[in-house]
C-alpha cells in the first residue's frame, strides 16, 4: 500500500526563505473530491527541470489494517493512501479545463531535517495562505510526531479538513467569512 505520512502547518514570516533548494509553479484540479475524503487530483508543476512535470493522483484514507496496526495513536489526517502516476502534459491540461475545482499556488523544496519539506504559497483567492509540510517516511512515524517544527511554523494544520488543498479549491479563503479567515491567522494559544 503506497502510504502519504504528512504534518502541515501554517507559516509565518519569511525566514523560510533561506531553506529554499527549488521552486515550481503547480496549477492542480480536483476532478472528484468527496466527504470521505478521496480524492482524484490532476497536477501540472512547471519550474525547476528536477520538479516540472504532470501527474494524475489518487487519495483515500487508510485502510482498516494500518488503523488495526496503530488503533487510536495517529492524529486525524496523518496517515493517507496515495497512488500517484505521471502522464503527459496534454493529458493534464486536458484534465485541468474539464475539472470543476482547481487552485494555483508556488512550491518551494526545502532544505530541513526530519522528512521531505515543502510550503506552498498560495495564489489567488486562496492568498495570503503559507502552508510548510512535511512529509515522513513511514519506519520514521514516530520520530515524525515527535518533530519539532521550525520557529516560523505556526498552528499545525494536520487533519484541518477545510485546509486541505481539495477543500481550498471547493472553497478557497476568499469565500470564507471574515471572521474565519482572521481566526485562522491569529497566533496560536500557547
Amino acid at each position: 500500500m503506497a502510504l502519504e505520512i504528512e504534518r502541515r502547518f501554517l507559516v509565518q514570516g519569511l525566514d523560510w526563505r533561506r531553506h529554499i533548494c527549488w521552486q515550481a509553479q503547480l496549477q492542480q484540479a480536483y476532478l472528484v473530491a468527496s466527504a470521505d475524503g478521496f480524492t482524484v487530483r490532476v497536477r501540472s508543476a512547471s519550474g525547476d527541470e528536477a520538479v516540472a512535470g504532470a501527474w494524475l493522483t489518487l487519495k483515500a484514507r487508510t485502510d482498516q489494517r494500518f488503523e488495526a496496526e496503530a488503533p487510536g495513536l495517529l492524529p486525524e489526517g496523518l496517515v493517507r493512501q496515495e497512488f500517484e502516476y505521471a502522464i503527459p502534459e496534454a493529458d493534464a491540461a486536458a484534465l485541468l479545463a474539464l475539472a470543476p475545482q482547481s487552485l494555483c499556488k508556488v512550491r518551494y523544496g526545502l532544505d530541513l531535517p526530519g522528512g521531505e519539506w515543502v510550503l506552498d504559497v498560495f495564489e489567488g483567492a486562496n492568498a495570503p495562505l503559507v502552508v510548510a509540510e512535511v512529509e515522513l517516511e513511514q519506519q520514521g512515524l514516530e520520530q515524525g510526531l515527535a518533530l519539532q517544527p521550525p520557529a516560523w511554523c505556526g498552528r499545525e494544520l494536520t487533519g484541518r479538513h477545510e485546509l486541505s488543498n481539495a477543500a481550498l479549491a471547493r472553497r478557497p479563503l476568499a469565500l470564507w467569512p471574515e471572521a474565519e479567515r482572521l481566526a485562522l491567522f491569529e497566533p496560536a494559544a500557547s
